[in-house]
């Protein structure tokens, strides 16, 4: 019986995980992404431009993760979508349909609490927050 390949996945073109855990993780041939904001890796900041900007990307976010691991938004076959405001369904969905993941199996959640400090003050007084992670399949 052979023994489970394990790998831990980390770029610093993504935020830094936040608690014990990393930005991903491979195991034998499915990568597990952890959740991504719509930070600026370089500033750990939310992106101003409200839902749409924050959601394109923590997809870029997840993007350079795949990336670093040998896969792409190709490889994904299931996403999750934690928003902090329902009403944002609509907005977050059409930046899904631009980066190639609109064939994959999605989910979407409110949620009322992420586990990040974060700035809760936004432009025009709203707090938009997108956290998508993704599991894939590694290309060879």
């Amino acid at each position: 019986m052979s023994s489970i390949i394990r790998k831990i996945i980390n770029t610093t073109k993504a935020p830094a995980a936040i608690g014990p855990y990393s930005q991903a993780v491979v195991v034998d041939r499915t990568m597990y992404v952890s959740g991504q904001l719509g930070m600026d890796p370089a500033s750990g900041q939310l992106v101003e431009g409200g839902v749409q900007a924050q959601t394109k990307q923590a997809l870029v976010n997840m993007g350079e993760i795949l990336k670093e691991a040998g896969c792409g938004y190709d490889s994904v076959v299931k996403t999750t979508v934690l928003l902090a405001d329902m009403n944002d369904f609509i907005s977050v969905n059409d930046v899904y349909k631009t980066c190639k993941l609109s064939g994959t199996s999605h989910s979407v959640h409110k949620v009322s609490l992420f586990p990040k400090r974060l700035s809760m003050v936004c432009k025009g007084g709203a707090l938009h927050i997108v956290s998508t992670r993704c599991h894939c399949f590694p290309r060879d």
